[in-house]
């Protein structure tokens, strides 16, 4: 993983592409909640995005890759950008800024997959899809295919979502199901063109540590507190220090400190939880999932602050990391 990370767009290098790859920008797209972050994380192969039930949980567009290399050197390159869903319902400071986000992220790639679930359209469905030219080729992905209980349903749905768009293909899937996965970068590989890959063969993500950190300390916050918090809640890192192994054989240590950011005292009292049982939770299960993804030693510590009407203040939106 990257140490430095920023949300621009990576830019292919010049000279001629050597023949028999391919390589291209991918961008995922949708309203809240209908798995994109589960969805990039099965294409990339290791979770890099955050996942939960709450809506709007990503906030960032995320890079992952995934190199499906052959032998002889040749292979595809898939770059994919999950981005947050797109905000119809409050029109305030970090929708805005997650809106630019989405907006962004379609307007320079190769192919975009459009994420509905299977058997459904709804007006945020509709409203996204507006943003979407027809000058970039679009996948309709009809995920949560195994929620379908008649599967003859889906076809007079997809005779339907036909007249909605002219899109490339259609795929029902499901993103749990790795099959479904290889079907679908099968297809996407196609449509991606023949220049040389922009990241090296083992890299999947350009996000940097530190981030990666903010975002599981932000899913575990949300997955630990129901729909209780509202999804304003943010995690600012503080301290993000490395220590190279003592010895061989050790690891190296990380040392995190984060703080959660709240808008009330009665939010903040539930992040905290009944002497402190909360909180203590959220940095147990961070720091035993950062171990496994950063493969390191973590040293966690996590306060809670109130900051009230932050998601309104443009200044502060980008003070803590949002374009």
């Amino acid at each position: 993983m990257n140490q430095d990370s920023n949300d621009t767009l990576p830019t292919p290098s010049a000279g001629a592409a050597i023949p028999g790859r391919r390589c291209g920008l991918i961008a995922i797209v949708g309203k809240p909640n209908v798995g994109k972050s589960t969805l990039l994380n099965a294409l990339v192969g290791q979770k890099i995005s955050i996942t939960s039930r709450k809506a709007q949980t990503t906030r960032h567009r995320i890079t992952g890759m995934r190199t499906v290399a052959q032998p002889d050197g040749t292979g595809t390159q898939y770059v994919f950008v999950d981005t947050p869903g797109f905000q119809t319902r409050h029109a305030n400071a970090l929708n805005r800024s997650l809106n630019k986000t989405v907006l962004g992220a379609v307007a320079d790639v190769d192919l975009i997959l459009f994420v509905v679930e299977a058997g459904s359209f709804t007006p945020a469905d509709a409203k996204v899809l507006q943003l979407l030219g027809k000058q970039i080729p679009t996948l309709l992905i009809a995920n949560k295919l195994d929620n379908v209980h008649r599967r003859a349903d889906v076809a007079p749905w997809l005779a339907q979502m036909h007249k909605e768009h002219e899109f490339a293909e259609y795929v029902p899937m499901s993103a749990k199901n790795s099959g479904d996965i290889q079907r679908l970068l099968g297809i996407c590989e196609k449509y991606l063109p023949e220049q040389d890959w922009w990241y090296d063969e083992d890299e999947l993500t350009d996000r940097s540590e530190k981030f990666l950190a903010s975002e599981t300390v932000r899913e575990k916050l949300f997955r630990l507190t129901g729909d209780e918090l509202p999804y304003t809640s943010t995690v600012v890192i503080d301290k993000f220090e490395e220590e190279p192994p003592q010895r061989k054989g050790q690891k190296r240590l990380v040392k995190i400190a984060a703080t959660i950011v709240v808008e009330r005292d009665g939010h903040k009292a539930m992040v905290i939880g009944d002497k402190g049982e909360r909180i203590k939770r959220i940095g147990t299960e961070t720091r035993q999932e950062l171990e496994k993804l950063m493969d390191a030693k973590v040293f966690i510590e996590l306060w809670v602050k109130v900051r009230s009407g932050w998601a309104d203040d443009e200044a502060r939106v980008k003070s803590f990391g949002y374009e």
